[in-house]
């Protein structure tokens, strides 16, 4: 990503973590903890600019009661230590009702477990879908503080399966980041790609921010293997992705939703990523996603409405902004429990932007229902705040992503179950 718009979301985050919690009389500050740095920092600044941009058209559109919201935007340098102390700060000195964030799992996590769930502080991650996060909401250790805008990994790997039996990748071998992401993702891809009759030549995790993978791209071609999924992040991934070419490996490759990526694509080459397939969280086209991918370029300053995490990370603001109006305060307990009522069936629907936003403050001033039908589409959260959608099913053509297909949540369901 640009690295002017790097400098300056570095900079709004340091002036951010001096301003008080109320920047102003009644303005009511959100937690935010992204990956502005790191090998998921393409994801952050996306993500930050994404909410920063629902804040903008929310506030424009009356904020709550005339109070704005604002962000106070902290990096977590993509690391799980330096995000729980950002976000203890965030709640202990802030005083914030609410933590949008992390982005990746391995942030997300331990801000949940050491943090907002002791607290009592809401958590909204825009792309964290580890099923972990499910797991922790079913054995009771959230405090039903958490949501997420992005559907889990046990949905995705199996869809993934799928998609690389059509594309014909029935051998392949596998390279992923060795946290708990990239294992969870690894699992249920497994089981489903097995079931359905593929073959798994090899599965090499790795560490992190490493200068060179030449070892394990060597070691992932024992085997044989047709093709390679990787499953990584941006950066880290275009250096697997070279060593793995550059040592003989087939220039076939299934991609995790991170990898929908202008800079992985650059940084590897694109003659290189001629049948590159992916998968990502999908998206059911509304009024918000037109308006989010006429205005979202502009507003960020040339990042793309494509640009991994930005779409639901303009919905995970979206749907704060507009719980705490439904709450009327700033207070944890009453924003948890507006989270789902603003995305519930039954409610009229209202989409982004600010006339819209304007539509939603009304109605819930004269004490309606609403549901808010986002940038990835009519969405509503379960008793463990995870979501369903569709899969979208994308391939690298000329240096460019394309949609080539979708797969419903049904038919990944029937999958898993073995239909």
């Amino acid at each position: 990503m640009r690295s002017t718009f790097l400098l300056s979301a570095m900079v709004a985050a340091l002036a951010a973590s001096t301003a008080p919690t109320f920047a102003a009389d009644c303005d009511i500050t959100v937690g935010l903890v992204m990956e502005l740095t790191g090998p998921a920092g393409e994801y952050g600044q996306a993500g930050a600019k994404s909410v920063e941009m629902a804040f903008r058209d929310f506030n424009d559109a009356g904020g709550v009661n005339g109070c704005k919201v604002v962000a106070d935007t902290r990096d977590s340098q993509s690391q799980g230590n330096v995000a729980v102390d950002q976000a203890t700060q965030l709640v202990n000195i802030k005083k914030v009702p609410v933590i949008i964030g992390g982005i990746i799992s391995s942030v997300s996590i331990p801000i949940l477990t050491s943090v907002t769930a002791p607290a009592g502080v809401v958590q909204v991650s825009p792309a964290s879908s580890s099923p972990t996060l499910t797991e922790l909401g079913r054995t009771g250790k959230t405090n039903g503080v958490f949501f997420r805008t992005i559907t889990s990994d046990a949905l995705q790997g199996t869809a993934a399966a799928k998609y690389a039996i059509d594309q014909g990748l029935k051998k392949i071998a596998i390279i992923n980041v060795n946290n708990d992401f990239g294992v969870n993702m690894v699992r249920e891809f497994e089981t489903a790609y097995k079931k359905l009759g593929g073959t798994i030549t090899s599965t090499t995790p790795y560490n992190e921010k490493q200068s060179s993978y030449a070892s394990e791209a060597s070691a992932a071609m024992a085997g044989d293997p047709e093709a390679l999924y990787l499953v990584s992040t941006p950066v880290d991934g275009a250096t697997i992705a070279r060593a793995w070419v550059s040592g003989g490996g087939p220039a076939k490759f299934l991609l995790n939703d991170g990898m929908n990526s202008k800079d992985f694509i650059e940084s590897v080459g694109a003659q290189y990523l001629e049948n590159a397939y992916g998968t990502s969280s999908g998206t059911s086209p509304t009024a918000s996603t037109e308006y989010f991918n006429s205005h979202y370029e502009a507003f960020s300053g040339g990042i793309s409405p494509s640009a991994p995490a930005a779409d639901r990370s303009y919905d995970a603001g979206a749907i704060v902004a507009l719980a705490i109006a439904k709450a009327g305060k700033s207070d944890a307990a009453a924003i948890k429990a507006a989270m789902p009522e603003v995305v519930a069936e039954g409610g009229t629907p209202v989409h982004a932007g600010k006339e819209e936003f304007a539509k939603a403050l009304q109605l819930i001033k004269d004490g309606k229902p609403v549901k808010y039908e986002g940038v990835i589409g009519p969405v509503s959260f379960d008793e463990y705040g995870d979501i369903t959608g569709p899969f979208r099913l994308w391939k690298i053509t000329n240096g460019e992503i394309t949609t080539v297909g979708e797969l419903s949540a049904d038919e990944v369901g029937k999958i898993k179950a073995g239909k």
